[in-house]
């Protein structure tokens, strides 16, 4: 399955040992780099698949790494004391090829020897810069590579589409990340030489990551691309066609261009399953939208409890991604106003499903701030599940981003205590979410308090 994905620049001075003086140049894109690695090492993929503009290039070949042990290291770039092993998952880099030949797109496979023109029997910094964030990290995941083409880029997005779905069925837990550069023409003296609009094109891209518009960079006029110069449209293409009918949170880590190459790292949260596989596996609710393994769960819940008066039983076998415990909110809303909402932001259950059940029964009858659900409004009631992540204490606002963590304010006594849940219309900043769950726990105004933050997978 696919759990996350990611963009990452490829400039090997952001390597530490490389950059040496430098590095303090790219310190934004450093520190993002180890927010973003952070982030897919808590994922825990068993394998990271690389689309990289820096191995073989064709163009109309998909062409991939098909060595069983796959070796990369930094001797050209003055650091050969840095150095990575790894398997090759070929496997998945054959089912992948074979989606890709579905397509109608001719792939072939080389040998690490014939990789990367730079260094002979290396793998190339397009993935061995990232993986040294990976590694430090510490994911260490099998991997897979695929090199960059110049199909036109509505065909490398139906080709994207089509490694997706090749993630998606697979049992192993998978991380897919686009490797490239923007435009190498930000400021004069740049690399590729200095064109006013590569800045348009970077913040063009830069706009449809944050909003996962995929068309606007289907788009792109060819005379934009080409003015840019740049090298990491075609991975990013790709990878925008793998997360196609996911439910995706994108979240730019950092985007700066000190040596006139713009360098963005981004990270994309999976929060939900593709949609074909939602319509296959779950029914659709009342509302006539497909709802995932979560949402039923909690509908069934409600249904069964209104119907019966009793709580049901937990699944056996539990739903997959239900196993762990894990606090829940479920909300319930009608007509696009609130009904109910009721969570826990620490286990009570043994484990998601069981908290789900419970939770949602509580959102439709126990929720002080309405009267209690009635059997015949569920049809019209559409159910979202919040799963949270375990909460972690922060020293300083600059921690906190209300559109990523929701928080937990607490009293220093540790009698009062308030939540919020991160990415809730109207609460644009820090200081408006810390006033507002303040305010639910009944905190006063510059009364010391103890702030935590957590994350939410939210299904809908």
């Amino acid at each position: 399955m696919l759990v996350c994905a990611g963009l990452s620049p490829h400039a090997a001075i952001i390597i530490p040992e490389v950059g040496g003086d430098e590095l303090q140049k790219v310190k934004n894109t450093v520190v993002g780099m180890r927010e973003w690695a952070a982030y897919i090492a808590e994922q825990e993929p068993d394998v990271v698949v690389f689309i990289t503009p820096h191995g073989v290039v064709t163009n109309r070949q998909l062409v991939y790494l098909r060595s069983p042990e796959l070796y990369g290291d930094f001797s050209n770039f003055g650091a050969p004391e840095i150095s990575f092993q790894a398997k090759n998952d070929l496997d998945l880099v054959q089912q992948i090829a074979a989606a890709a030949e579905q397509e109608d797109v001719e792939v072939f496979g080389v040998d690490i020897d014939q990789w990367y023109s730079y260094l002979s029997g290396s793998l190339d910094h397009g993935i061995t810069v990232p993986l040294y964030y990976l590694r430090e990290a510490g994911v260490d995941a099998a991997l897979a590579a695929f090199g960059m083409c110049f199909l036109p880029l509505q065909k490398l997005y139906e080709l994207g589409q089509a490694m997706g779905r090749v993630l998606e069925k697979s049992p192993r837990r998978i991380c897919l990340i686009a490797s490239g550069d923007l435009s190498h023409r930000l400021i004069p003296g740049a690399p590729a030489g200095y064109n006013p609009r590569g800045k348009e094109f970077d913040l063009l891209v830069k706009d449809a990551l944050e909003k996962m518009d995929a068309e606007k960079l289907l788009n792109i006029s060819d005379d934009l691309v080409e003015e840019a110069g740049e090298c990491g449209l075609r991975p990013i293409t790709m990878l925008l066609g793998a997360l196609k009918g996911y439910e995706v949170d994108s979240r730019i880590h950092s985007y700066e261009g000190p040596f006139g190459v713009g360098y963005m790292v981004a990270s994309f949260r999976i929060t939900d399953q593709a949609k074909e596989q939602v319509e296959e596996q779950t029914e659709k609710g009342g509302t006539g939208i497909a709802e995932t393994a979560h949402v039923q769960l909690a509908r069934e819940s409600l249904e069964h409890y209104l119907s019966t008066g009793k709580l049901m039983s937990t699944p056996d076998p539990l739903p997959q991604g239900m196993e762990e415990g894990a606090g829940v909110f479920v909300s319930l809303k009608k007509d696009g106003q609130l009904r109910g909402c009721i969570g826990t932001f620490a286990p009570v259950q043994e484990n998601v499903a069981s908290e789900i059940i419970h939770n949602a029964v509580a959102a439709g009858v126990e929720d002080p701030r309405f009267w209690p659900v009635q059997l015949e409004e569920l049809s019209d009631i559409v159910f979202s599940v919040d799963v949270l992540t375990p909460f972690e204490k922060v020293d300083t606002k600059d921690e906190l981003d209300p559109k990523r963590y929701g928080i937990i304010v607490k009293s220093k006594s540790g009698e009062r205590t308030g939540l919020l849940l991160p990415d809730l219309e109207g609460v644009d900043s820090v200081d408006e979410q810390i006033s507002i769950a303040s305010q639910k726990a009944g905190i006063f105004a510059g009364e010391p308090l103890d702030i935590y933050r957590f994350e939410v997978i939210r299904y809908q």
